[in-house]
């Protein structure tokens, strides 16, 4: 487990445990690069300095799980950034297959596919940010790394040839009780700023970290390999109905208004070079939510329970606490 004291993967390994399943946890190194091309970044995968011991450190784990990468939606692009989401991705199952891993699974983000009516598990891509870009590059260069032939053990005698297998999670809205933006989403909900497009009954991409753990536990378990790209699960509710959940009132705007304020914004970000973008996307995140496509975890029966719910109830109470004198 790489990342395992971030907030996902803590919760990750929370599952694992709780599933009696062993957990070696790996510190991330801290990457940069100033490239921005998948296959110039595989090359530098293949050749990185510190896989030998990442590879040592890895020996014996049947499955690698990376939870570890930048999680700035407001960041600049810098080499920084691209190194722990685009690099570092790469490098990991470099290590893993060079270890001996049978499975990698990388968490990535639903942000890829930016503002896309609909998210889905293609791998098409839309980013809008330096943050949303920097993950689609990791997912961009897994598949570089993949199509080069790395990962690659070439068979002996009737033994065949086996490629390390790869599963891309793509994480929506990812909330928990104490995580910072969770909290600032139960202030946010109490306050007057509360509102949604009417009608206000969008479906909104907004998960328990607990339900992407348990999702990351499935693939990580699944008989067959599990496909490059899972998306994770619809947590059951509206825009309005999270942000009742958070505490909140919601106001109904026109959706004529919020159209044209958000695209205000947008414009205002361009002419900031794209600094706005992740804050007027979470605004329309807020009002207009975004629909997905069911893909495999529903198909498998694996989809996680919907607790986010209760996780949103109990930032709202914190929340409130706080307001306290």
């Amino acid at each position: 487990m790489v990342g395992a004291s971030g907030f996902v993967g803590s919760a990750v390994v929370s599952a694992l445990d709780a599933a009696g399943i062993g957990v070696v946890r790996i510190a991330a190194p801290r990457l940069a690069t100033d490239l921005a091309d998948p296959a110039r970044l595989t090359e530098e995968a293949q050749t990185h300095p510190c896989i030998p011991d990442l590879a040592e450190a890895l020996s014996g784990c049947s499955v690698v799980v990376n939870a570890a990468g930048l999680a700035a939606p407001g960041a600049s692009d810098t080499p920084e950034l691209r190194g722990a989401n685009a690099l570092l991705p790469a490098v990991l199952a470099e290590a893993a297959a060079r270890a001996g891993a049978h499975r990698f699974i990388h968490l990535s983000s639903a942000a890829v596919q930016g503002r896309s009516p609909v998210l889905d598990d293609t791998e098409a891509t839309t980013p809008f940010s330096a943050y949303s870009r920097s993950k689609a590059l990791g997912e961009q260069t897994l598949r570089a790394w993949r199509r080069s032939g790395a990962g690659t053990a070439a068979g002996t005698g009737l033994l065949p040839i086996t490629v390390l297998p790869i599963t891309v999670v793509r994480a929506t809205s990812v909330q928990g009780p104490t995580r910072p933006t969770t909290l600032a989403l139960a202030r946010l909900a109490r306050s007057p700023l509360a509102s949604v497009a009417s009608p206000g009954n969008a479906p909104t991409p907004v998960v328990s970290v607990d339900a992407l753990a348990g999702l990351v536990l499935a693939v990580g378990r699944s008989v067959p390999d599990p496909p490059f790209i899972v998306l994770q699960p619809w947590g059951g509710l509206t825009v309005t109905t999270v942000l009742e959940a958070a505490g909140g009132r919601p106001l109904q705007l026109p959706r004529w208004v919020c159209r044209a304020i958000v695209r205000c914004g947008y414009a205002a970000s361009s002419l900031a070079g794209g600094r706005l973008s992740g804050a007027v996307r979470r605004v329309e995140l807020m009002w207009f939510g975004q629909a997905q496509r069911p893909g495999w975890a529903e198909e498998q029966f694996v989809a996680p329970q919907r607790r986010v719910r209760a996780v949103l109830e109990a930032a709202a109470g914190q929340a409130a606490r706080g307001r306290k004198p």
